[in-house]
């Protein structure tokens, strides 16, 4: 058998379909497990031990169409359901399924705060894609894996010791999602371990002014210095990780480590906390409860669209810290 898998974006959205994939490979007989996706998250499915092959795209599906036409696979598995995958099954003219996005529930979650979203998380939803092949879910986490070449010594590069410190995951895709330099000050100021500032290269000022506006001696950015794989390796070395609604969440959750999450414009209620099935003590979530705005988005916005972001200043700092320090002194 030859299954394709569809997930096109975005680095949470791609790690949480590894469960999927795994138990695709795990439970079929003689299965290849084939894998579409945009371009910048190939490098995550690349080094996946159950996946046969990878297809990238750039802009369009056009770019692989006849390459996938060649494979006559069995199955499509659609795990992202738009317009563009929608395109690509017409194309292709095999079996398929997809995954249901329940747009509609979302939307009456976002637009008048009825939640009617089923209480379980989206991985599980993900499994309902695969049930007619006789896929069940085996209950393990996520998967992300990190290359040889690319772990980081933290204390050669850093000078600090391995599950003796705190990752700060700083950026967010959307800045309703990221918790302003403000808190993060203030978080820091109650921390006595040492603490790295984890992002990309778009974050490396944000984590610069972190680092100049704390007395804390002991905070090193190194937002932008490593890949995707290096950043990952420095959060499975963590004590334990601060962290926003982001990729990095995801790929947090795929390691022992304990994640404190701190939720702004989006909600758990959507199904995208960290799945951790058999674990769910390993990790808390924070949130502003009672705000009339909340959800404004199912993925969010660039600034608060009231004007006041209360979704993130009104965290309660001092439970964060709680936890955090209750974590890493264990």
């Amino acid at each position: 058998m030859k299954i394709l898998v569809v997930r096109f974006s975005s680095i949470g959205d791609v790690v949480l379909t590894t469960p999927v994939i795994r138990a695709l490979k795990q439970q079929l007989p003689n299965v290849e497990i084939h894998f579409l996706t945009k371009k910048p998250f190939a490098s995550i499915l690349r080094v996946n031990q159950y996946v046969d092959k990878v297809y990238m795209i750039d802009k369009s599906i056009n770019e692989c169409v006849s390459e996938l036409k060649a494979e006559e696979f069995d199955w499509i598995i659609d795990l992202h359901n738009n317009l563009r995958t929608r395109s690509l099954k017409l194309k292709l003219r095999r079996p398929a399924k997809s995954f249901s996005k329940l747009n509609w529930k979302k939307w009456l979650l976002v637009k008048f705060k009825i939640n009617n979203m089923p209480n379980v998380h989206i991985v599980e939803r993900y499994f309902e894609t695969v049930q007619h092949l006789g896929v069940k879910n085996d209950g393990h986490p996520c998967e992300f894996t990190i290359e040889k070449k690319n772990e980081v010594d933290v204390q050669k590069v850093f000078g600090v010791l391995p599950k003796q410190y705190l990752s700060i995951v700083i950026g967010a895709k959307f800045g309703t999602k990221q918790l302003p330099l403000e808190k993060i000050i203030e978080i820091i100021s109650h921390i006595s371990i040492p603490i790295v500032l984890v992002g990309g290269p778009d974050d490396k000022d944000f984590g610069d002014q972190i680092v100049k506006s704390t007395t804390n001696r002991k905070v090193i950015n190194v937002s932008g210095r490593f890949n995707l794989q290096g950043s990952a390796s420095i959060l499975s070395q963590s004590s334990v990780v601060l962290t926003n609604d982001t990729g990095m969440m995801h790929i947090a959750s795929t390691f022992d480590v304990p994640i404190v999450s701190v939720w702004g414009n989006t909600t758990p209620d959507l199904g995208m906390y960290p799945y951790r099935p058999s674990q769910n003590g390993s990790f808390t979530m924070h949130q502003v409860s009672g705000l009339k705005c909340r959800p404004c988005s199912k993925i969010g916005y660039s600034q608060c669209p009231k004007g006041h972001f209360d979704c993130m200043q009104k965290q309660n700092v001092s439970a964060i810290v709680k936890d955090l320090n209750e974590i890493s002194l264990q």
